[in-house]
């Protein structure tokens, strides 16, 4: 629906996004997901679609100690493929990349991004089916994280908590330049077994203020984290921010060689004994 929204919008096709990322199993979002096809069984991008470098201060040439890594990512990314003269429909990439490993965007570069996309012509779609719904704990959307609006924001899986939901946000603007004349329907979305799925979601984050929790027990289980990884050279990194943490595991922390899998799980093992009790 997002894509779809874009293209009515913008009479365009071309959709830029992050390497690495991944947005759903249909076709159409497929096309614009590297992590499936650039990988095992998949066919490369499609001709409509560009990929740029995510923007990982870790393994990246811009490192997280660099105040200007964000504009260096963007500039390098879809500044450059714009300046060069692509006309974009749409920008996409989730606000916090998960499948890219966790991904905390560095300061400035969405909202440089955004800028340049729209200044095109395009439009920005911010993918918030992980970070969502007060997963991060300081922010509710991702996307308040960075300071930035997006221009179409999809939903999914959280906000029905288990009940098989998703949902597509937009600008009044954009809405009505869907509205030409295509019958649109979708026969499971709209019922009141949804919306009750919904609306008890709704009711259990404000009432159980899940999302201070998830700020509480990120801010612990980030501490225990770096603990370990001071202790433990195969961790490599730790980031994220809430419950939406994750930790690299190398080699070496200079060459930042990736384990092999027999590797991890040898040494998971080995260290598991030393992860500290339940609190």
């Amino acid at each position: 629906m997002a894509l779809r929204l874009a293209r009515a919008k913008t009479n365009r096709t071309a959709v830029v996004c992050l390497n690495h990322g991944y947005h759903g199993h249909t076709q159409s979002l497929i096309d614009v997901s590297p992590y499936k096809f650039s990988g095992p069984g998949g066919e490369g991008a499609p001709c409509h679609v560009r990929v740029v470098p995510c923007p990982d201060v870790y393994r990246g040439p811009y490192k997280r100690s660099d105040p200007d890594a964000g504009l260096k990512y963007a500039e390098c990314g879809p500044i450059k493929l714009i300046n060069e003269g692509l006309q974009p429909c749409a920008f996409i990439a989730e606000t916090f990349p998960s499948v890219a490993g966790q991904i905390e965007l560095p300061h400035g570069y969405l909202s440089a991004v955004y800028s340049c996309v729209r200044s095109a012509g395009g439009l920005c779609i911010a993918d918030e089916v992980q970070t969502g719904f007060g997963r991060l704990g300081s922010a509710f959307w991702g996307f308040e994280a960075h300071g930035v609006v997006p221009d179409i924001v999809t939903l999914g899986k959280p906000i029905g908590n288990g009940f098989p939901m998703g949902a597509v946000v937009t600008t009044r603007e954009i809405a009505a330049a869907f509205d030409n004349g295509m019958e649109f329907f979708c026969t499971g979305g709209g019922g009141p077994a949804a919306a009750a799925a919904g609306r008890a979601v709704l009711s259990v984050l404000r009432d159980m203020n899940l999302p201070a929790n998830a700020e509480k027990m990120g801010v612990y289980l980030k501490s225990k984290l770096n603990d370990l990884a001071l202790r433990h050279t195969l961790i490599g990194d730790v980031r994220g921010r809430g419950l939406f943490l994750g930790l690299e595991l190398v080699r070496d922390r200079e060459t930042l060689q990736v384990p092999s899998a027999l590797f991890k799980f040898i040494l998971l093992l080995t260290h598991s004994r030393t992860l500290p009790a339940r609190p």
